[in-house]
């Protein structure tokens, strides 16, 4: 669990989590619980998918997988506590934020989230490629999470359902344009600055953007998906908003 956790990262959910709960008002530390139970949850999301039996990677932030480095069966069972660790991590949250948090987390990860969304990943390999079933994949595999972290921020600070749905509207299109440039670098990208195995989706046959519609109009996609983050953090209420801002223009101009 540590090996995975510690392992680097750009701890993009968390940080969403913190910067929403500021941005409408609240204060860092009563967001911290969440934030790591998101991290948790993606942790735990990363060790699965990289199992043989899933997209089978041996490199997952420029070492290897923690099935490679413990075996399958440790690395399971390590994805598996993380899970239930993300739960107790919201324990430890504002006692009136808890509920919510609680329902916001298990609907992004579960079988209409996260997982559903892995399911339906693997279900398309093969599959002549559909624009619009790459699009409900990555709303459930990558933006459910986001969107979950940037609601789950809002709820800290105790944004209405408005505050919340709006969060949550941030999150799906920063989301978006995350996979959508994460599809690309697993064309263009080398390991060294990718910290994993490129080439991996083609090799699977994966149902992604540029199968779908090329390298030039992905990266276009992924442009429109960030400025649309961006336009929504800027109505947030307060300063941190000027961060969400930037984080989506990190997103399309990163390079890992």
């Amino acid at each position: 669990m540590r090996y995975t956790v510690f392992s680097g990262g750009k701890r993009l959910r968390p940080a969403i989590v913190l910067l929403a709960c500021e941005a409408f008002g609240g204060r860092r530390r009563e967001a911290l619980p969440a934030a790591c139970a998101v991290e948790f949850l993606h942790t735990y999301s990363l060790i699965h998918d990289d199992l043989p039996s899933m997209d089978d990677d041996d490199f997952r932030r420029g070492r290897p997988t923690c099935h490679r480095r413990f075996g399958e069966a440790t690395a399971i069972l390590a994805g598996d506590a993380l899970h239930t660790a993300a739960f107790a991590a919201l324990a430890e949250a504002p006692r009136d934020a808890v509920a919510d948090l609680v329902a916001v987390l298990a609907r992004a990860a579960g079988s209409r989230g996260m997982v559903g969304g892995q399911v339906e990943d693997l279900a398309a390999e093969g599959a002549r490629p559909a624009l619009a079933r790459v699009r409900s994949i990555h709303e459930r595999k990558t933006a459910a999470l986001l969107a979950a972290s940037a609601e789950c921020g809002a709820v800290c600070a105790g944004a209405d359902g408005r505050g919340k749905a709006a969060a949550r509207a941030f999150g799906v299109d920063l989301g978006l344009a995350f996979q959508v440039v994460d599809d690309v670098l697993d064309v263009v990208g080398e390991r060294r600055s990718l910290g994993k195995t490129p080439g991996k989706d083609e090799d699977s046959s994966k149902m992604t953007y540029p199968a779908c519609v090329g390298i030039g109009r992905a990266k276009d996609a992924a442009r429109r998906l960030a400025a649309r983050a961006e336009r929504r953090a800027r109505a947030w209420p307060a300063a941190a908003r000027s961060l969400l801002v930037d984080l989506a223009r990190f997103v399309v101009d990163r390079t890992h």
